[in-house]
């Protein structure tokens, strides 16, 4: 059922009423297909979503965006991610790749590549995390060594990568110095000389797109790849990862909604003892819960999409909508291979797919521990 939304202009509605024509045209009708098994990867749909503007959304006009405020961002994300998951995903990944250039780059940079970017011509990947450091983002190795030219020479592991191996460049962060204040941020060309993926995670769920570790072998970027100064690649990576944890937030709300839907759907259909299994008060008060932490969810990343478009601070509160987001769909997807009952647990019906495509979304973006400590020094004096 179409999710009722309160949305601040006549321009949000006609967006969030194109995305779910796009997304029940373009998603919806493929996502079993490409879903399945090993997962085949869905060639031209970011294409196709860069040109229906969706890829740019909360970026300025100037650079070919959509300067659309991240509430409404945000909500486009979910509507995606209640067809599939896995390009809802990867479209905010796309966003977080973004960020460095259209926040931190010069008006040079800005101007070469952000209009591809946001028009989808070049799709992008996050490469912050490695082997031994994911959610400790101060321990990188990944090295960018300066040579006599100013140019920079990458030599390091990567791992994590959404898109990786199939995206036309990556956000890219490495080591120029020592401690939190040595890593620097660069915007690295996916065909980078030196520059291997290893072979595609087998993960539990998102199987239509990759995620692959990477070996940087001394591939050169010269000098306007990098974005920002040198040693600024931390800031740059968690102010980028606060707006990339609300697009995460979404999809999980996303996912949870099409869980709840399905459960709704057949909790009419399906008869027991004489009746509709929606009438039974016990199966009955599993969906309300269910509709109510979907809800609650929502309301969450909604306050703290508000907050950044109005300028104030927003990390806590972003920690907190995707803490609250992420658990939220793992209850939910859960609930609704409970109401499927046995055929919740076959691949006849999606829930089983939701309940294993939420489960990483507790995961990637920092840990939901992590988003606990970051919530919790908020606290301190």
């Amino acid at each position: 059922m179409a999710v009722d939304r309160l949305l601040p202009t006549d321009e949000a509605r006609a967006l969030i009423e194109l995305t779910r024509e796009v997304a029940d045209k373009e998603l919806a009708t493929r996502v079993d297909d490409h879903e399945r098994g090993d997962g085949t990867y869905p060639e031209g749909l970011f294409r196709t979503l860069g040109e229906t503007g969706l890829l740019g959304l909360p970026y300025p006009e100037e650079y070919g965006g959509g300067a659309q405020p991240y509430e409404v961002y945000l909500q486009v994300l979910e509507e995606l991610a209640a067809r599939w998951a896995t390009v809802a995903v990867t479209t905010s990944v796309h966003g977080l790749a973004c960020f460095p250039v259209a926040t931190f780059g010069t008006e040079e940079q800005k101007q070469e590549w952000l209009p591809r970017m946001l028009a989808g011509e070049l799709v992008g990947g996050y490469s912050l995390s490695e082997p031994h450091a994911g959610s400790d983002a101060a321990a990188l190795r990944c090295r960018a060594e300066k040579d006599d030219d100013g140019d920079y020479r990458i030599t390091g592991e990567k791992a994590w990568i959404t898109h990786g191996g199939k995206a036309d460049f990556y956000a890219l962060f490495a080591r120029t110095g020592e401690g939190s204040r040595g890593v620097t941020c660069f915007l690295a060309p996916g065909h980078t000389e030196g520059l291997t993926f290893g072979r595609p995670e087998e993960k539990m769920g998102l199987h239509a797109v990759p995620t692959t570790s990477a070996t940087w072998d001394g591939g050169l970027l010269s000098a306007d790849r990098r974005i920002g100064d040198e040693g600024q690649g931390l800031p740059i990576a968690f102010a980028a990862l606060d707006s990339g944890r609300l697009g995460i937030a979404a999809c999980a709300v996303g996912l949870a909604q099409a869980a709840l839907d399905a459960a709704v759907d057949y909790a009419n259909e399906r008869q027991t003892f004489g009746k509709r299994i929606v009438d039974h008060q016990g199966l009955g008060f599993v969906l309300a819960d269910m509709a109510a932490a979907v809800d609650s969810a929502r309301a969450t990343y909604l306050d703290a999409a508000r907050r950044k478009d109005a300028g104030v601070p927003y990390s806590r509160q972003a920690s907190v909508a995707k803490l609250v987001a992420t658990d939220a769909a793992m209850k939910v997807t859960t609930d609704a291979v409970q109401v499927f009952g046995g055929a919740g647990y076959t691949r006849d019906f999606p829930v089983e797919r939701y309940m294993r495509e939420a489960k990483i979304m507790q995961i990637f973006e920092g840990t939901n521990q992590i988003q606990r400590l970051v919530i919790s020094r908020h606290f301190a004096r």
